[in-house]
């Protein structure tokens, strides 16, 4: 009975990755094609029916690629770095409930906080290891962005917990049944994105990829398959953000259709941000995270604290 379990959640893995490596596959299609139109030019439309293979086409010869290594480059860690980095990125996506059976653990938000600040060490040691003054300013600078955008997510996330009082995303979705929680606190939900926003390093906020002054920052001495990983872990993220997104504060029912209507939706905002709006000061990103989404981050959990409390007074 326990090999017939094993052998499930096994299989359903699999699926769950693969499906998550073809959807990173077609965002990245959706981002050119989106980006395109927004400059007025029609984007990839050459392989396949109206470009639908070029994501395919982009692996393999990225893949076949010849690998380059910087001769003065601490190779292990140069070459793992992007291995782990995707690997953690996929990793996050155990916490996702599934239709099935699958790890539908009870504490699935914690496993996300502790994962997800496991994403700062790979793109550190990247950033080091490459032995570029490029890379190493483009690492400490994604380092320093990521870290503080954390406190801000977690700060935020406790604000949805204490409404909540449970740390499985199946409790969002019941939750959430008549009202979602973006209704109750739309400034919570706004600022979840931005940190969403500001934790996969995109535009506005993509200062570990500075073209004008880092020439691509912490990845600049990848070519070929670790450059491929650093990218597919940055897109898969953006999915695993979007998806946590839905769950938290937009009704979050995962077995409707509507669910993956809202995750593409919002991983549809993320690529017409990046066709909008151009990037924020450094100076300024770091003001938005200390100065004002944390004091009013701890606000709100304050808030909810004693609404909290004097729900509980009132009944007992």
């Amino acid at each position: 009975m326990i090999l017939k379990d094993v052998l499930l959640v096994s299989i359903s893995l699999v699926i769950l990755v693969i499906g998550v490596l073809v959807g990173v596959a077609f965002l990245t299609l959706l981002e050119r094609k989106v980006l395109g139109y927004i400059q007025v030019r029609k984007g990839p439309n050459k392989v396949g029916f109206i470009g639908i293979l070029q994501p395919f086409a982009d692996a393999l010869k990225l893949f076949t690629k010849e690998q380059s290594m910087p001769f003065m480059s601490n190779f292990l860690i140069y070459y793992f770095s992007p291995v782990l980095n995707l690997f953690i990125s996929l990793f996050l996506w155990m916490s996702m409930p599934f239709l099935s059976v699958m790890f539908n653990f009870e504490l699935s938000l914690l496993f996300f906080l502790s994962v997800a600040s496991l994403g700062v060490y790979t793109v550190m040691m990247a950033g080091w290891s490459s032995n570029s003054a490029y890379s190493l300013l483009g690492g400490l600078r994604a380092v320093a962005q990521t870290i503080s955008y954390e406190v801000s997510l977690s700060l935020i996330l406790m604000s949805f917990i204490m409404l909540v009082l449970g740390l499985s995303l199946l409790d969002f979705m019941y939750f959430q049944r008549y009202l979602w929680f973006v209704c109750l606190c739309l400034p919570l939900s706004v600022m979840w994105i931005i940190s969403g926003l500001a934790e996969t390093n995109r535009t506005p906020f993509d200062f570990a990829e500075g073209e004008s002054e880092l020439v691509s920052g912490f990845n600049v001495e990848y070519s070929s398959g670790g450059f491929a990983m650093i990218f597919l872990a940055e897109y898969s993220s953006i999915l695993f953000i979007s998806m946590i997104s839905v769950l938290l504060f937009m009704g979050g029912d995962l077995y409707s259709f509507w669910f993956f209507v809202k995750l593409v939706g919002l991983s549809f905002f993320w690529v017409w941000v990046r066709g909008t709006l151009p990037r924020f000061r450094y100076d300024k990103l770091m003001y938005l995270a200390w100065k004002s989404f944390l004091p009013c981050s701890l606000g709100f959990l304050m808030f909810f604290f004693g609404f909290k409390g004097a729900i509980f007074a009132f009944l007992l």
